[in-house]
């Protein structure tokens, strides 16, 4: 899906405005938080923390190493 969307100034920044059927679908809500990504191709706007994959890849790690001492800590 591809949009426009355009800036205006805001006080002393610059802001947007989102349609509602990108809200809806994105499930945000006023306050939520929006995150920039940049790469080699551009840069990309998402409601999901680019640092959450790596917190579960480090829990998933640590849970499997020590697997016996969380269940018997779960005791």
């Amino acid at each position: 899906m591809e949009r426009t969307i355009k800036l205006r100034r805001m006080g002393g920044s610059l802001g947007s405005t989102f349609p509602k059927g990108i809200m809806d679908r994105l499930k945000l809500e006023d306050g939520d938080e929006m995150f920039v990504l940049e790469d080699e191709r551009g840069m990309y706007l998402t409601p999901f923390d680019p640092k959450f994959d790596k917190v579960m890849e480090a829990y998933e790690d640590l849970s499997r190493r020590y697997r016996n001492t969380l269940s018997e800590l779960a005791k």
